[in-house]
């Protein structure tokens, strides 16, 4: 199959990489010349275990360019990836114009259906106006074109991106076409094979997955944090109490590991962009006072409320 890829950053080349790596023909457009240039060279800008050597295999066997010609990668791929930064804007929420700027230009240039996709992590009703600039693009330029627009988000972790590509745990693909669903399943088919990891659903409902699953991680490491701060003044050991209740099925051991908070590329901004796009995902929970707190509580030794919310400026 023919793709292309808007953006070769973190997300967008360990997606054009691995796609390139089951026998795709692969083109990442960025607009950064010197990025384009360094990777046609096989230089990496960002490290991440494995994808060097993914890179320059897949490059040197034609399956993998990089250009910045948006006209041209336009031109290649019937799936169109969108898979640009989105900074924090002023107020927190997530910066659009590199989204949007890709999806005016896609509409700009095709000249066939296309499929655009939405990799990068972007606030709900986000496809919808992705689908409105593609629209208002085609309509000036008085032609008649079909495409769909997909949310299709991506769950990578840093330092083992390149297995979770290719052996997901689940494939969101949000959709309003079945037929569009077909053609993901088959583009996805060989990251697919032991079990259908895909999961077809609504396109806001995809867009809103990927902020409910950062949200929901942020909140079980910031309240494993704050038990931590609890065992320590009642003289228990977090480490023992993350082994009592992470036996439990429905709550489970990952991402219940205190430390010193979490950080990262995505749950910062994303926790923050995903409260102020929905102003509704507001998480907390509390330990209130109890009778069993060492002498009731006092001045010195207060009974501790644990709160954990998304960003109070939310």
């Amino acid at each position: 199959m023919k793709i292309t890829v808007f953006g070769s950053g973190y997300v967008g080349l360990v997606t054009g990489a691995c796609l390139a790596d089951v026998g795709n023909h692969v083109v990442c457009v960025d607009i950064d010349a010197g990025k384009v240039e360094r990777l046609s060279k096989g230089e990496i800008p960002i490290y991440e275990p494995g994808l060097d050597d993914v890179v320059k295999r897949n490059h040197e066997a034609g399956r993998l360019q990089f250009t910045t010609d948006i006209k041209s990668g336009v031109d290649h791929g019937l799936f169109q990836f969108i898979a640009v930064g989105t900074p924090p804007d002023e107020d927190g929420s997530a910066d659009l114009q590199h989204v949007v700027a890709v999806a005016r230009s896609v509409g700009e240039h095709m000249d066939e259906y296309r499929i655009i996709i939405d990799k990068s992590t972007v606030p709900v009703g986000t496809a919808d106006r992705v689908r409105d600039e593609v629209a208002a693009s085609i309509k000036n330029r008085g032609v008649d074109l079909e495409f769909d627009v997909v949310s299709n988000p991506e769950f990578l972790k840093e330092g083992a991106a390149l297995e979770d590509f290719m052996r997901p745990d689940r494939i969101i693909v949000g959709t309003d076409n079945p037929r569009v669903t077909e053609l993901l399943r088959l583009l996805y088919e060989p990251f697919n094979r032991s079990r259908d990891r895909l999961i077809a659903m609504d396109i806001r409902s995809a867009e809103l997955t990927k902020y409910a699953a950062n949200a929901m991680l942020a909140t079980k490491i910031s309240f494993m944090n704050e038990l931590a701060n609890v065992a320590e003044r009642v003289g228990a050991d977090i480490e023992q109490v993350r082994i009592g209740i992470g036996s439990d099925p429905r709550i489970g051991y990952h991402f219940i590991y205190p430390g010193c908070g979490y950080g990262g590329s995505c749950f910062p901004k994303d926790v923050k962009a995903g409260c102020c796009s929905t102003r509704s995902m507001r998480i907390s929970t509390a330990i209130s006072r109890a009778r069993w707190w060492p002498s009731g509580g006092s001045r010195s030794n207060p009974i501790p409320t644990i709160c954990v919310r998304l960003p109070a400026a939310c």
